[in-house]
């Protein structure tokens, strides 16, 4: 039996095949490396296309492309790099217990019923026979149709397994149109600053061309009219649009972030969305105050939007800037 049969019969896996991870941003810079090293480095050694999601999300999403052992082989890479990252991790720390490998695979709802068998039985199977802890998530991960499934274990485990969701990936294909999963962009807190708006991502401010030409449009406009044109997130907006109301409670301890020193917050918030904010006044024995926000749904949507940015950077510390 020649070589070429030989890779054949181990299941027949010699196909292309797509797998998506998904990864937190520390995670992904782990990957990406010093200018990029480690990725091209495992692009290289693996022959698997590796792609990386663009975005200054908290997620990203890691696609890797390739015939089965390519992609074998750059789950080991990653996999032992994850390995790599623990042990470095735990040098100067007191923990003695060794945390496992953990990669998040995004899978097609469609294919986890296989993955998962009748009563459970695959993911049993696979759980035992790799010794790797497999979960498929419950719901679908937001705005797809994907779902989520954790496989965590020694790097060794975690390639078996990935080898065993290959096979029933190949042997039931995908049914219907997949919705893939995006990961969203962090609501970061936003601050307005010199008519730019910026986002707050660990200690740096970054500059947010998208918010900034909505605060420049809203200190021009207000009430938010040309907006329709170009967010298709908010209904058509004319002045004709409906006006309704929207309610609020925001604990005692948070308004003062809200409607900060004389009003100044709130008047920035009032004027920027276009919207009428009203904060009722405490009543007594209640810890929380009502807030009624009146407005076109735009209006509305970017008011909460930019009190929920007050309340992220007042409860992440970030309030005080």
């Amino acid at each position: 039996m020649n070589t070429k049969d030989g890779k054949v019969s181990e299941g027949g896996l010699n196909v292309t095949l797509t797998i998506r991870l998904l990864m937190h941003g520390k995670e992904v810079g782990s990957i990406i490396g010093k200018k990029g090293e480690t990725v091209k480095k495992m692009r290289e050694e693996s022959g698997a296309r590796i792609n990386i999601s663009e975005g200054t999300c908290p997620e990203r999403i890691v696609t890797i492309t390739g015939p089965t052992d390519a992609i074998f082989k750059a789950f080991s890479m990653i996999a032992l790099k994850f390995e790599e990252d623990i042990n470095a991790s735990m040098t100067n720390s007191s923990v003695t217990s060794k945390p496992p490998v953990t990669l998040r695979l995004v899978v097609p709802a469609s294919q986890c019923g296989s993955l998962i068998g009748k009563g459970g039985s695959k993911i049993k199977e696979i759980r035992e026979s790799t010794g790797a802890q497999v979960q498929v998530a419950g719901d679908m991960l937001p705005n797809s149709t994907e779902r989520a499934v954790t496989i965590s274990g020694t790097p060794d485990a975690i390639i078996q397994c990935v080898k065993q969701i290959c096979v029933v990936m190949l042997e039931s294909p995908p049914k219907g149109a997949t919705i893939p999963y995006r990961p969203k962009p962090a609501s970061a807190p936003i601050i307005f600053a010199g008519g730019q708006a910026f986002t707050i991502q660990g200690q740096y401010a970054i500059p947010h061309p998208d918010l900034t030409k909505l605060h420049q449009l809203a200190m021009q406009h207000p009430p938010f009219t040309p907006l329709g044109q170009t967010t298709p997130g908010f209904p058509g907006l004319d002045a004709t649009t409906p006006t309704s109301s929207h309610e609020l409670t925001i604990p005692n301890d948070l308004i003062g972030c809200i409607i900060g020193r004389q009003g100044s917050k709130i008047n920035e918030i009032r004027q920027m969305s276009g919207a009428q904010i009203k904060i009722a006044n405490a009543t007594e024995g209640s810890a929380e105050r009502q807030v009624t926000i009146t407005g076109s749904p735009a209006n509305i949507s970017l008011a909460q939007y930019l009190i929920n940015a007050r309340l992220s950077s007042e409860v992440t510390g970030l309030g005080a800037l």
